[in-house]
């Protein structure tokens, strides 16, 4: 009887270590073993899929603070309680599989997240297999979204940023003729240079719009072949969609050779390194489009979301991008349980999502295509005395078609 008694004991404690090393803290393993206390009808719960610890975790951990920061705000639906359910990803794909089943199984009416594509590309299968829709915040592959109708996103794909950076130049700008200037074998870049040229030629109505197009190699570092020809061209705009180190040096080139075209570029071009290595000179009156930018007041949200992450982080301190996408994502998603009217069905939720339209987020007014994207406002910036400084808002314009609003921003 002793013996059979210290095998028991034994193999509960077994059970118990077991359980412990794989629970992250005694929270989780008191979740896991004797469940939270909670009756699941009585609260709303949103999954938040991140990697929170590991090598992304300063990634996670601002679409992880927006997402925070809206729960604050809003933390309650359909009058109940909304409750945040986390699944970290430990920046390992192999681990992700296991968090995000994890997290599925905890009933969320939907998820948020996550960073790295890869990561979102792994838990596409399971969220689509238990209709359990997800917000991507800053993925911006396009194949987390095309083959998936439970996954949304609300950072725009690259390629709309070149319909943009388009919309800018002639509605903004009044020109009628432009070049392309991009690294050759770079899929990215195709695709954003390609959006840029099909929006100049439908916005101008002329098929030859972009009177030049260029391509270099990474390695090089002399680009007066290519700036000699757009110059000859006549291109009142370049479109450049490049990285910083070699913007600076087409920049500085182009001035040396007395090129007059506006340089325009994406979000990567966000930052004030692009202006110290170019040399204020080089770099004065360039323009690029940006994820988000907290001073332009696009919309009463906006405003409430800056204060909101002053009132937590300081009043000095400025919101970056992703926590602001993070934020809409929350807000997006708690519309959608709003319109579904049920917390608990993940087709109702899906559905609502899907039918958002020109909902007013603090990145801009949000409408998803029918690919789960998003037709948004985009903030264009330029560089003026050495800073940069907010310039044009880009809106989706709209049309009736058949009595229903109708986007047309998004034709490439």
């Amino acid at each position: 009887m002793l013996r059979q008694r210290t095998a028991v004991i034994s193999f509960i404690v077994a059970a118990t270590l077991l359980l412990l090393t794989g629970c992250e803290t005694f929270d989780n393993f008191k979740s896991a073993f004797f469940g939270d206390g909670k009756d699941p009808d009585s609260v709303i719960r949103i999954g938040v899929f991140q990697p929170l610890t590991g090598k992304y975790r300063e990634q996670g951990e601002l679409e992880r603070i927006g997402i925070e920061l809206a729960h604050e705000h809003s933390p309650k639906i359909l009058g109940k309680e909304i409750e945040l359910v986390y699944g970290d990803s430990k920046s390992d794909i192999h681990y992700a599989e296991t968090a995000i089943q994890a997290l599925i199984d905890k009933n969320p009416a939907i998820v948020l997240g996550s960073y790295g594509e890869v990561f979102s590309l792994m838990a596409s299968s399971h969220l689509e297999e238990s209709k359990v829709p997800a917000i991507a915040i800053t993925n911006t592959n396009f194949l987390v979204t095309s083959n998936n109708p439970y996954y949304f996103r609300v950072c725009f794909v690259y390629s709309y940023e070149g319909v943009a950076v388009a919309k800018y130049a002639v509605e903004e700008m009044g020109v009628s003729t432009a070049a392309v200037l991009k690294p050759m074998n770079d899929d990215s870049a195709t695709t954003v240079g390609q959006a840029f040229r099909n929006k100049m030629i439908q916005l101008t109505g002329d098929e030859n719009a972009v009177v030049s197009s260029q391509d270099f190699d990474a390695a090089e570092t002399d680009f007066a072949d290519q700036l000699g020809k757009i110059k000859r061209s006549g291109a009142e705009v370049v479109f450049m969609p490049t990285g910083v180190d070699v913007a600076a040096e087409i920049l500085k080139q182009a001035r040396e050779l007395g090129v007059e075209a506006v340089f325009l570029g994406t979000d990567n071009w966000e930052t004030a390194e692009l202006i110290e290595k170019a040399g204020s000179e080089a770099a004065e009156g360039i323009a690029f489009s940006t994820i988000f930018d907290y001073e332009s007041g696009i919309t009463q949200m906006t405003q409430v979301f800056s204060d909101a992450y002053r009132e937590k982080y300081g009043e000095d301190a400025v919101p970056p991008p992703a926590a602001a996408l993070a934020f809409d994502a929350y807000m997006v998603a708690i519309n959608a349980i709003r319109v579904a009217g049920d917390g608990n069905d993940g087709e109702k939720v899906r559905k609502a999502l899907a039918s958002t339209k020109e909902f007013n987020g603090a990145s801009g007014s949000i409408t998803f295509d029918e690919k789960g994207d998003p037709i948004k406002s985009v903030v264009i910036k330029t560089v003026q005395d050495g800073e940069i400084v907010s310039a044009y808002t880009v809106e989706p314009v709209w049309v009736i078609i058949g009595g229903e609003p109708e986007p047309e921003e998004d034709e490439e």
